[in-house]
């Protein structure tokens, strides 16, 4: 049985309460066959002392948004995605507004999923180029 977009997203959205997503305010708003949108609010709450956004949230961001878009490609009765290693080059700072986190999907392997990750303020100018790896493990009795 085929899941719906809108399906997907609010299972999504609904699976991260009381988790570091929900307290960031994260959401999935958009998702495709290769990729997933996650924004997340810039405010006080996620700056770093100079009052822009800290380099912290965007990494977790861009982290969110690429281990759920690796579990849309997991067996969830025997499998679980955990993030390896993830980089960020911030090259722009934010200080309000909102960030749009898109992953695309470089490498889906059995188990390893490779993810790039471009962070985006509101207007499209990029804030952050991240790079997510995922591997994927049989699940733990």
């Amino acid at each position: 049985m085929e899941i719906s977009k809108e399906e997907l997203l609010y299972k999504l959205n609904v699976r991260q309460r009381t988790t570091l997503m929900d307290t960031l305010h994260i959401s999935y708003t958009d998702v495709g066959p290769d990729y997933l949108v996650a924004e997340m609010p810039v405010s006080p709450a996620v700056h770093q002392p100079y009052g822009v956004l800290h380099g912290g949230a965007t990494a977790a961001l861009a982290e969110s948004v690429g281990s759920a878009a690796s579990a849309l490609f997991i067996d969830h009765n025997s499998q679980e995605v955990y993030g390896i290693e993830i980089s960020c080059n911030h090259l722009r700072s934010v200080s309000s507004g909102m960030v749009i986190a898109t992953a695309k999907a470089i490498h889906i392997g059995r188990s390893i999923h490779l993810w790039e990750i471009l962070v985006k303020d509101t207007n499209g100018k990029l804030i952050s180029h991240c790079k997510l790896t995922n591997m994927v493990v049989s699940k733990r009795n």
